[in-house]
């Protein structure tokens, strides 16, 4: 009986343990909550955290342009647009805006292009540097002003590099030249070397010293390949819709028909405005010729 009374005991004693354990609240590992706070604080911190950008709906969105960042991917953007001649300046300008209000720690205006080829003819192009969080948001909201500006999206590029990777043989190449020259500076320092040896050593110091600054160099130049991303926007003048699809034949024939007058007209133009001042002098020389050349006599029998 006294064996049964303890094996009662521990029975409920371990039941009351496992039911106490049950009735407390669900808590998530510290250490994982800890690590969590740390890495949101750090990103505060840092200030590294993107604007949000609102999007306006648009249904121009050429295909392949939703690309998910991979890590250790460079990305770089490139559109162009057609659009009305007239709206060319106001859409750029508007790119232009939409980069300074993210301000300069995530977009920079690297370059820009405005050109009047002829009448009614415009080509211009934008260059940005961003923050790769908000280069595929910025894309789309470039799109949109386009839209708004009754143009039309008719080229996108998306191209990448792995930048990871080549930082890691940029590393390795760049360990291998630093263990080359400390041997060398090894060598050099021995003092029975003749001056034809040493010589020798310090220019090949001098050829691995300037392979290593070229690695580091083009280590820099990775790295900066991850933290910007370039986005570039190219602008052409002309209608972006005729009214048919572009491959209608009525459309074909009626570009050709429109382009074919133009030329035509243009250089109907262009001949009279080249030809017209000498012809208004030869004119003119020929009627004053006419009033006051010297006249024949005539014989009295012929009159």
């Amino acid at each position: 009986m006294r064996y049964v009374f303890l094996t009662t005991t521990c029975l409920t004693v371990l039941a009351g343990c496992s039911q106490s354990q049950n009735d407390q609240p669900y808590q998530p590992d510290r250490y994982s909550t800890a690590s969590n706070a740390t890495t949101v604080a750090d990103s505060s911190s840092a200030g590294r955290a993107p604007p949000s950008l609102a999007i306006a709906p648009t249904n121009d969105v050429a295909p392949g342009v939703n690309v998910t960042a991979t890590p250790g991917v460079a990305f770089a953007y490139s559109y162009a647009f057609r659009l009305p001649a007239q709206n060319v300046k106001d859409a750029q300008e508007a790119h232009a805006s939409a980069c300074e209000k993210l301000g300069p720690q995530h977009c920079r205006i690297t370059g820009m292009l405005y050109r009047l080829i002829g009448e009614n003819n415009i080509v211009g192009e934008i260059r940005f540097k961003l923050d790769p969080a908000l280069a595929r948001a910025f894309g789309k909201i470039g799109i949109d002003a386009i839209v708004k500006a009754d143009g039309k999206l008719v080229d996108a590029e998306i191209t990448g590099t792995d930048a990871a990777a080549a930082i890691k043989t940029l590393d390795v190449q760049r360990q291998q030249a630093e263990a080359e020259v400390q041997r060398l500076e090894r060598q050099l320092a021995r003092s029975d070397l003749k001056s034809a040896e040493r010589s020798e050593l310090q220019r090949q110091r001098a050829t691995i010293v300037d392979q290593l600054q070229q690695v580091k160099n083009e280590t820099g130049n990775q790295q900066e390949s991850l933290a910007t991303t370039p986005v570039s926007f190219r602008y052409e003048s002309g209608a972006a819709v005729r009214g048919f699809d572009g491959s209608a034949p009525i459309t074909s024939a009626g570009n050709v028909f429109l382009d074919s007058a133009q030329i035509t007209l243009g250089v109907v133009l262009t001949a009279l405005a080249a030809l017209a001042p000498p012809g208004v002098i030869l004119l003119i020389g020929f009627l004053l010729w006419r009033r006051f050349r010297p006249r024949r006599a005539v014989p009295p029998g012929e009159a």
